[in-house]
């Protein structure tokens, strides 16, 4: 299997499919490059490479005791591209995937990065603080850690069905597919899925998003119960002004699964889009196509 070997001896798993532009998927909180299938496989056939990775202590790769913190993570990300040589790359992320993509740019620049996607998308600030007052208590965080220590496979079974957004609108999972991502989220072990949401919940990316510079994608439902859009995507947008924002109806924080299609299709129009624009700068897509905090596309499934 194809491994990157980090710095500190870490390895990597990924996998690798296609060819043409390259989009590289970074993955959500302990899923996995294979949460990722249903959006690989069919850019795959419309002409695109295809890359995902499993991130420390995800998947297939090392489960290191440490090095869960937003800083590694994202260095393991420049490694991966560095790796695979991947340039004028579209980066789409997951939750806590897209805060990873967020602090990559940060700390490593966007002079390999083309466009950037961020779908269901952490808050880039967590705790309630005075500068941040509708975040959420410390006790939120105490209590899904608790919930993990005592039975993580119960506590995940539970919250996959809201979670995929099962019984919303138009929205119907199989129990077999949520199945299927509880057992991906079970393959991190406790300390890395601990770790990773401490990290997620405490760290300030809020200056980090303010510097995104590159054309941007965000997608996010407007029923997610994990990552709520008023308090995530809503804001992630009005730091990122020229962003295309794109709020799904009826969808959840699993929207990649529940509403696949016209994810899918928003991927490959944005990614395409860029292509015919080169190198030009976001605020030059046509007026029809633009997307802001204030006037927002609600997509149907």
């Amino acid at each position: 299997m194809p491994f990157v070997e980090i710095g500190d001896g870490t390895r990597l798993f990924y996998k690798d499919w296609g060819a043409g532009k390259p989009v590289l998927f970074v993955h959500g909180w302990c899923l996995g490059a294979d949460m990722w299938e249903y959006q690989m496989a069919p850019l795959v056939d419309e002409g695109l490479r295809c890359v995902a990775y499993d991130a420390r202590g995800s998947g297939r790769s090392d489960q290191p005791g440490h090095g869960y913190d937003f800083d590694t993570l994202a260095d393991d990300l420049a490694a991966v591209i560095g790796h695979l040589d991947l340039r004028d790359v579209t980066l789409v992320g997951h939750s806590m995937g897209g805060a990873q993509i967020v602090r990559y740019l940060s700390r490593h620049g966007s002079g390999r990065v083309a466009r950037v996607a961020l779908v269901s998308t952490t808050p880039p600030f967590s705790p309630k603080t005075e500068d941040n007052p509708d975040g959420a208590d410390e006790s939120v965080l105490a209590g899904m850690v608790a919930a993990i220590y005592d039975d993580r496979a119960r506590w995940a079974t539970a919250i996959a069905g809201p979670w995929f957004g099962d019984g919303l609108p138009g929205v119907s999972v199989s129990p077999g597919l949520m199945g299927w991502a509880v057992g991906l989220f079970l393959k991190a072990p406790i300390k890395a899925a601990v770790d990773m949401q401490r990290a997620s919940f405490a760290t300030d990316l809020r200056g980090d998003v303010r510097a995104v510079a590159t054309p941007t994608l965000i997608v996010h439902g407007d029923s997610d119960v994990m990552a709520p859009f008023e308090v995530s995507g809503r804001k992630i947008a009005e730091a990122i002004p020229h962003a295309d924002l794109r709020v799904y109806e009826n969808a959840s924080h699993g929207l990649f699964f529940s509403h696949k299609d016209r994810l899918n299709a928003d991927l490959l129009s944005f990614v395409e889009a860029r292509q015919r624009l080169g190198a030009a700068n976001v605020s030059a897509t046509p007026a029809a196509t633009q997307r802001y905090p204030g006037r927002i596309e609600r997509s149907p499934r």
